[in-house]
């Protein structure tokens, strides 16, 4: 068996590290050898967060090289942009979260913002999916729930931990008074993975 690589991109407070510590957990809880790394950054001001998670027989370094993701989960478009070039080509695909955060404290930045971010991975020969996953988080009542989506989302298409060890693991970590509604919004990302065809075997 062959180590599975992923990376989780996004912006302070979206909660990048949470769904990568899930993600280790769960493939703990499977009996994966697992490395995690994660780097903040100026993420308490906005700015990028990214985190690595390595699992598989024996793992020796926690970090995902270029060309070597199997999957890239960016709950942000300019943040799945930014950790393109991670994408394995020979079956990788990005799943990014059809939101945009515009950066405060850069001059003109709706302007310079990468609006055509999904179109330009695309035309790069990329499995670029946009999943509206703020937006189906809103809809559930709570946009601080759009990472739970894309981590549902992210779990229907690595196939090698099993949907029941994801659920022991939320039910284990997340707190009771939001278990729930975090629950709901694992499901809901599966949905939309299933609906858009992207599931990998």
């Amino acid at each position: 068996m062959t180590t599975t690589n992923l990376i989780f991109a996004g912006v302070g407070g979206q909660g990048v590290l949470l769904i990568a510590e899930l993600t280790a957990r769960a493939a703990v809880r499977v009996g994966f050898d697992v490395k995690q790394t994660e780097v903040h950054g100026v993420s308490q001001r906005g700015g990028s967060v990214e985190s690595h998670v390595r699992f598989g027989p024996e793992v020796f370094s926690p970090l995902v090289i270029a060309g070597q993701a199997d999957v890239v989960v960016g709950l942000e478009k300019l943040e799945g942009l930014r950790y393109a070039n991670c994408i394995n080509r020979q079956g990788g695909i990005l799943l990014i979260n059809d939101h945009e955060i515009i950066p405060g404290s850069v001059a003109n930045a709706a302007e310079k913002y990468p609006h055509h971010t999904l179109d330009f991975l695309r035309e790069k020969g990329l499995n670029a999916i946009a999943l509206a996953a703020s937006q189906q988080a809103k809809e559930l009542g709570d946009g601080r729930v759009a990472n739970l989506i894309m981590l549902g989302a992210m779990s229907a298409s690595v196939t090698r931990i099993p949907k029941e060890v994801w659920l022991e693991t939320l039910n284990d970590r997340i707190p009771a008074k939001i278990r729930a509604l975090n629950l709901r919004a694992f499901e809901a990302g599966i949905g939309l993975v299933s609906r858009n065809g992207v599931l990998t075997g």
